[in-house]
């Protein structure tokens, strides 16, 4: 695997966030670097890009070093097909860690991006430090209110006519269409913390309850409120939970 990093415009007032690329099994990865310490890469959800986390990045930046890309098909990534599969996803992420020559990583993933972690720590632990779940696909069904969401849309940008910003998702036959995956985390033997706003649209908090009283040793942080992304609608409070859980953890 060939790795070239390129720099490109800072995105951060003080220069300390850098926006790069970066060749990932022979696809053009863009992604965001911050900070000096141990590894954490932060995977955004399936609606959002790398975008999600400056603030974040700023927060830790003095204890860590911090990697946001743009998964394939988002933001500044290639965008070579219009739809990809869960198993690319955790390929490409896999990929990225390895041309950084991460070795292993702490995790943090919103939606999307953490089930593609907890997709990681469970085939490749060794990969993994510790595993932030933020709002994540693959406790529950996607809720009725969050399909309809969704639909409106896609169907208001197609009846303007505006480009879908975002890839489809493909299932193999067989796949589980919401990816759940809660007969497995039993199995799951990283340090693992989970976050929840309490009235999420898409993923209810029963399923974080429950996928918390199956993955051993695992904590559940519960945010007020309605939404779907705690980590941008309470950033201050998600950045301190985040840091004290990332610091304990390494302890």
């Amino acid at each position: 695997m060939t790795s070239v990093n390129q720099k490109s415009a800072n995105t951060s007032d003080d220069g300390s966030i850098e926006s790069l690329k970066l060749a990932v099994d022979g696809h053009q990865a863009h992604y965001l670097k911050a900070g000096s310490g141990p590894p954490v890469v932060l995977i955004h959800g399936g609606a959002s890009d790398c975008r999600d986390w400056p603030e974040t990045m700023v927060a830790l930046k003095n204890s860590f070093s911090l990697y946001a890309p743009d998964l394939l098909g988002y933001g500044l990534s290639d965008k070579y097909k219009n739809g990809f599969y869960m198993s690319e996803f955790v390929e490409f992420t896999l990929g990225f860690i390895q041309a950084l020559g991460l070795g292993s990583a702490a995790l943090v993933g919103h939606s999307l991006g953490g089930r593609v972690c907890l997709e990681i720590a469970l085939q490749y632990p060794e990969k993994v430090d510790r595993l932030v779940l933020v709002d994540t696909v693959g406790f529950s069904k996607l809720a009725w209110w969050g399909t309809f969401l969704g639909a409106a849309a896609w169907g208001i940008r197609q009846a303007l006519r505006k480009p879908q910003p975002y890839p489809r998702f493909l299932k193999r036959e067989g796949e589980d269409k919401d990816w759940r995956c809660l007969e497995k985390l039993s199995g799951l033997r990283v340090p693992t913390l989970v976050i929840w706003n309490s009235r999420d649209p898409y993923y209810n908090l029963k399923g974080a309850r429950k996928a918390t009283e199956l993955i051993p040793g695992s904590r559940l942080e519960v945010f007020p409120g309605y939404g779907h992304a705690p980590h941008m609608r309470n950033r201050e409070y998600f950045n301190n939970i985040l840091l004290d859980f990332l610091n304990h953890a390494r302890q």
